[in-house]
């Protein structure tokens, strides 16, 4: 944050105007020359406030004031000229030393001649009862020379008596707070309330995204009724919220200081300041007084395909894993936020298909106007050649981090449009629900866009007749969570077909609680005890799962709790898994379930003694007063002992704020015929299928299919390899801010968040006749990195603090069982690979002429696996070892 020190409009006894005669703001003598120090000076660190670790530097003059007119009808209109001398550029760090890039430079060489002549060139401030009226400068001169001149007249702005009101400076239109003492005036401005137009963005999620305070005060010190010095600080800091040393502090101060008055001009006669300003210099301009937007000159910067070319052999296919890759695709956006369209289409028009699918990853990601006509250009819908660039650029738009109307409108228009594969129809559709949550969370429900969107969701749900179309929009509804959808989901949850009820129920359960209403638990409550009619266990036991953790009643949870024993025998395994989670969990149902256990026909052997395999457990994998990573597992079986689901979610928490981190769900049904076991009850007549859904940081993907139907199980039993599935695979931006800053100083400040993943999620079933052994897998490989910088720039010097952390990690999950007796056993493996993590800071100052000074530290450590219990009785299932079999026709991945 920035530090803006001192400003002093002065006044001594006999050279100065007395406080006294005043009741609105500062006054100057007449006829005197008012000779005052004034320096500026920033500095960056990482919050810790140790000025000698800290980068930075220092500009200081002298100034001289003088009153040129003022209003015959009251003192307080009034014209002065200001007028900057002496420049000096120093580091605000004196230990610099010889290492200082200051160094044997002479103000000219370090502002350059011509930025320093404007400089020098005076100013002139018309004032009206303190409060800054126009501002006058000469046309043409550099807007960051300006903004410097800008940052010293805004100092003469103040009122001598308490009070809130709103000013306009060089920070914008300000709401500031006056308080008045004997000895001193303090002004406290509110930066959070300043109007100005400047660029920038952030990651709305709270776990994803950033802290950050700004504070201003300024203090006018008093001595003898007279104004002898004024002090303003402004700070600004930053935090990454769930990564704390993600984090830098912006200190700027500024200092003005009377030395002496000599004799000055004389006042200029006449009523109107206007005229007064046009008869100094008819070239004076009155100007805003805010600041101004600038860019510095990069005279080595590359183009974007010379930086492309520099980068690309990082993005490559067996790359992607390495650190050196997520770091190339977050410089790369950011060289593709200021690249026109036609150079970006250039650049995916000649790349090769094996880096295509990055290269799609990273223009997706930019976000910017241009980024989105030229990809928009390269795919063709229509064609089923590039059906994983499609999906690519799919995943991209679920995933952005700050998406707009133009990407959700660009979205509809297509999904209205032909395909050349209806699996992309599908993400399309998918994709839409996900950026209307985005766009509804920013405060952008009412956007035309989203209305439309949100139309052709509703309306999709109550037309289709299709069970793929219902699917679909099914799916977009679980990323979208509308309100208006809740009438949609009982109506298909509690009278639709199987999969189509299970994901109804799937979907009720991603709404917050003020959304789960008595009428949807009492739909619910139907469901589980199938009041109406038979529903699958995975239907029921989801919508136990949605009364449980939603406010349930006494009576809710004793039913509950009564049906447990006459349920099929997994389900009853399952539930009873489930409460014993709940209660070791502490989760916020346990209350009410220790309440009800107190009954002796609730809490009883028979009832809390059923075998099974089926199990639901919740367990921490990190946890700090500050945050929390939690992660769960639950895995219902079939009473022959196949599996049905198994649903692996990780979430992240920062002060009780939640993200999804990831959920993996592998679902089969129909498969007892393969074993001759006889189905159970409500699922005799399902066909054979497997599959697996993702959702990825609060984003639904579209489900992969491992088969469908007997004899498409019966050909990859027969024909399967070994791979795993690939669920979703890329390059996602993940977390993504960007804020220009004016200082008061006049400097330009920038604080920029970046973080992006390498990620790839897999998963397989396999299946094996002659063994009667069943395993699923599900694989989890992320490298990750996060990046932090913070700039101050004058336009010829600029300081800089840059701190980054990277990673790479692993997480399986595998389940294996054996059911060739009953109970069968079951072993649960949840495994963390062992993890490097490093972190960099690197601090640096640099002059526009090239010469710099950079500093740079480096800290590495090896974070060690972990081995995740997964369900109480797992220990011991796992003592039962799996001895190595060979593969039969009747097994393989699939």
């Amino acid at each position: 944050m920035i530090l803006l020190a001192v400003l002093f409009l002065c006044f001594i006894s006999s050279y100065s105007a007395s406080v006294k005669g005043h009741t609105t703001g500062l006054s100057l003598n007449n006829e005197r020359l008012y000779k005052l120090k004034y320096s500026t000076e920033v500095f960056l660190d990482r919050g810790k406030g140790n000025l000698q670790n800290s980068v930075g530097y220092r500009i200081s003059s002298n100034v001289d004031v003088v009153l040129l007119w003022r209003s015959p009808d009251g003192d307080d209109d009034q014209v002065i000229q200001i007028t900057i001398k002496d420049v000096k550029v120093e580091n605000v760090n004196q230990q610099r030393g010889e290492k200082s890039i200051f160094k044997g430079k002479t103000p000219p060489q370090i502002i350059r001649k011509e930025n320093l002549e404007a400089l020098q060139r005076p100013v002139l401030l018309h004032l009206i009862h303190g409060k800054v009226k126009e501002f006058y400068s000469y046309q043409n001169e550099p807007p960051a020379i300006q903004n410097l001149k800008r940052g010293l007249a805004s100092l003469f702005q103040m009122q001598l008596s308490s009070g809130t009101t709103n000013e306009v400076d060089i920070s914008g239109d300000c709401k500031v707070t006056y308080q008045a003492h004997q000895d001193k005036v303090t002004k406290i401005k509110a930066l959070n309330s300043c109007k100005i137009e400047r660029s920038g963005f952030t990651t709305r999620n709270q776990v994803l995204g950033v802290t950050s305070k700004a504070t201003s005060v300024t203090t006018y010190k008093i001595e003898d009724s007279f104004v002898v010095a004024v002090l303003a600080e402004e700070i600004h800091a930053l935090r990454l919220n769930f990564l704390p040393t993600i984090a830098g502090k912006i200190v700027s101060k500024q200092k003005l200081e009377l030395k002496t008055t000599e004799a000055g001009p004389r006042l200029k006669s006449g009523k109107q300041g206007a005229a007064i300003i046009k008869a100094v210099d008819s070239k004076y301009t009155a100007i805003p007084i805010v600041g101004q937007v600038f860019q510095s000159e990069c005279k080595e910067c590359a183009s974007l395909s010379e930086h492309w070319q520099s980068i690309r052999k990082h993005l490559q296919p067996d790359n992607l894993s390495k650190a050196e890759a997520v770091r190339s695709f977050l410089t790369f956006i950011q060289h593709l936020r200021t690249a026109k369209k036609e150079e970006i289409l250039q650049i995916l028009k000649a790349e090769n298909k094996e880096v295509l699918p990055q290269l799609v990853d990273a223009v997706t990601s930019a976000q910017t106007p241009d980024s989105l006509d030229a990809i928009l250009d390269f795919l063709d819908f229509k064609s089923d050649s590039t059906i994983i660039l499609q999906e690519r650029f799919l995943y991209a738009c679920g995933f952005a981090s700050h998406p707009d109307e133009e990407l959700l409108r660009a979205l509809i228009s297509k999904f209205k449009g032909s395909f050349g594969s209806n699996d992309i129809r599908e993400s399309v559709m998918i994709i839409i629900g996900a950026l209307v949550r985005k766009l509804c969370q920013n405060e952008g429900c009412k956007l035309k866009a989203v209305v439309d969107a949100k139309k052709l969701i509703l309306r999709g749900l109550e037309k289709a007749e299709k069970k793929e179309d219902i699917m679909m929009y099914l799916l977009a509804l679980k990323n979208a969570r509308l309100p208006e959808g809740i009438p949609f989901l009982l109506k298909y949850a509690e009278a639709g077909e199987g999969p189509i009820s299970h994901l109804a129920v799937t979907t009720l359960q991603r709404y917050d609680v003020p959304f789960i209403t008595d009428e949807v638990k009492k739909t619910m409550n139907r469901i589980y005890h199938q009041n109406r009619k038979v529903h699958e266990k995975t239907v029921r036991t989801t919508a136990a799962a949605i009364i449980l953790n939603n406010n349930p009643s006494y009576m809710e949870v004793k039913n509950i709790l009564l049906s447990i024993g006459e349920l099929p025998k997994e389900m009853n395994k399952y539930m009873l898994s489930t409460i014993q989670d709940i209660l070791r969990f502490e989760m916020p149902a346990s209350k009410m379930v220790r309440r009800v256990l107190k009954e002796m026909i609730a809490h009883n052997y028979d009832r809390f003694s059923k075998s099974g395999s089926s199990s639901a457990y919740t367990g921490y994998i990190e946890r700090d007063s500050h945050s929390a990573s939690t992660y769960s597992l639950d895995i219902l079986y079939s009473g022959s002992g196949i599996l049905r689901r198994s649903n692996l979610n990780i979430f992240q928490y920062v002060d009780k704020a939640p993200l999804h981190d990831t959920q993996v769900v592998i679902e089969a049904q129909g498969l007892e015929a393969l074993i001759a076991a006889t189905p159970d009850e409500g699922e005799e007549n399902l066909d054979s299928y497997a599959g697996l859904s993702a959702l990825l940081f609060d984003v639904q993907l579209r489900p992969v299919t491992f088969f469908n139907g007997y004899s498409d199980l019966m050909s990859k039993m027969l024909s399967a390899s070994s791979d795993p599935i690939s669920v979703v695979k890329g390059l996602i931006l993940l977390i993504d801010h960007s804020q220009e800053l004016q200082l008061q100083s006049g400097l330009k400040a920038n604080m920029e968040v970046q973080g992006g993943l390498a990620i790839d999620i897999s998963g397989a079933m396999e299946f094996s006749l002659w063994y009667r052994e069943s395993k699923t897998r599900v694989k989890n490989r992320v490298t990750g990195i996060i990046t932090g910088d913070i700039t101050v720039d004058s336009s010829f010097v600029k300081a800089g603090l840059e701190i980054s952390a990277e990673t790479e990690a692993g997480l399986e999950f595998i389940s294996t069982v054996q059911f060739s007796q009953y109970p069968f056993l079951v072993c649960l493996q949840m495994d963390r690979d062992g993890a490097p993590y490093r972190q960099f800071e690197t601090k640096y100052e640099r002059l526009s002429t090239g010469r710099g000074y950079v500093s740079r530290k480096r800290k590495e450590i090896l974070m060690a696996g972990s081995e995740f219990p997964l369900h109480q009785e797992n220990s011991e299932m796992c003592k039962v070892v799996f001895a190595p079999q060979p593969e039969s026709t009747a097994s393989g991945w699939f």
